[in-house]
């Protein structure tokens, strides 16, 4: 990872189950009631509390509720455990959003949380969602997965490089940038504007997949050839000078 893009943030294996974000949400939130543990909004004012709390210098927990499912299916897509919810979805936005926002401009958040029961409907549907096992710390934030580890997904598009880059294997350019220098577990790369699933987890994986025709497949994992090389070729060109 290049020095410039490291982080400060504690290593992931030394994060304990407990609320560790309380202090940052109350300096985020004053006026918002953290007792024990934030309990799912009911209430129109307290999920504009929920929605106002900053999970990073330029990212809100609003920017990531929206979802088609919720809004074509009349589902109410709000964290059961918004404490868990907030402090994954810090680590995505603090570890991976904001630098990659830094050095190519703006995102644009295509799909990012899920509720149990969004992502369970979507399943059932075949909207493209996993099921909710595989899911869990991916796009359902506040819900850990089978070995207790805490994870965040969001689908973004980041314009200014899909705008610039179309060819069938400029995908490929960002992927490495991000690969060489964010602390990233999964990549699942898709054909319209090269969105991308982006996930933190406590527990990184380091794997890209393409759901691309003609690409379709693993880029790299664990174990492929030229995993841990330095694929600068790929990713200098589209650096912002």
């Amino acid at each position: 990872m290049s020095a410039s893009f490291k982080t400060s943030r504690t290593h992931p294996e030394t994060i304990p189950n407990s609320d560790i974000f309380a202090g940052a949400r109350r300096r985020a939130m004053p006026e918002f009631s953290w007792e024990a543990r934030v309990k799912k909004p009911q209430t129109v004012a307290k999920l504009t509390e929920l929605g106002r709390v900053q999970l990073s210098r330029t990212f809100f927990m609003r920017d990531f509720l929206y979802s088609d499912i919720a809004e074509i299916h009349g589902l109410s897509n709000i964290p059961d455990d918004p404490d868990l919810a907030i402090a994954a979805g810090t680590r995505l936005c603090e570890d991976l959003l904001e630098p990659l926002q830094d050095v190519f401009g703006r995102i644009a958040i295509r799909s990012a949380y899920r509720s149990a029961e969004v992502n369970r409907l979507g399943n059932a549907k075949g909207y493209n969602c996993a099921s909710n096992e595989r899911s869990a710390a991916g796009h359902i934030w506040d819900l850990r997965d089978a070995q207790g580890q805490m994870g965040a997904t969001a689908c973004i598009v980041v314009p200014r490089f899909a705008n610039e880059w179309t060819g069938p294997d400029d995908w490929k350019r960002i992927a490495w940038w991000v690969h060489d220098h964010l602390p990233y577990s999964t990549m699942e790369f898709f054909p319209v504007r090269w969105a991308f699933n982006l996930q933190w987890h406590e527990k990184p994986l380091r794997m890209i997949y393409s759901h691309i025709p003609d690409a379709r497949g693993y880029l790299t994992k664990s174990g492929m050839p030229e995993h841990d090389a330095d694929h600068r070729e790929w990713w200098e060109p589209i650096v912002p000078r």
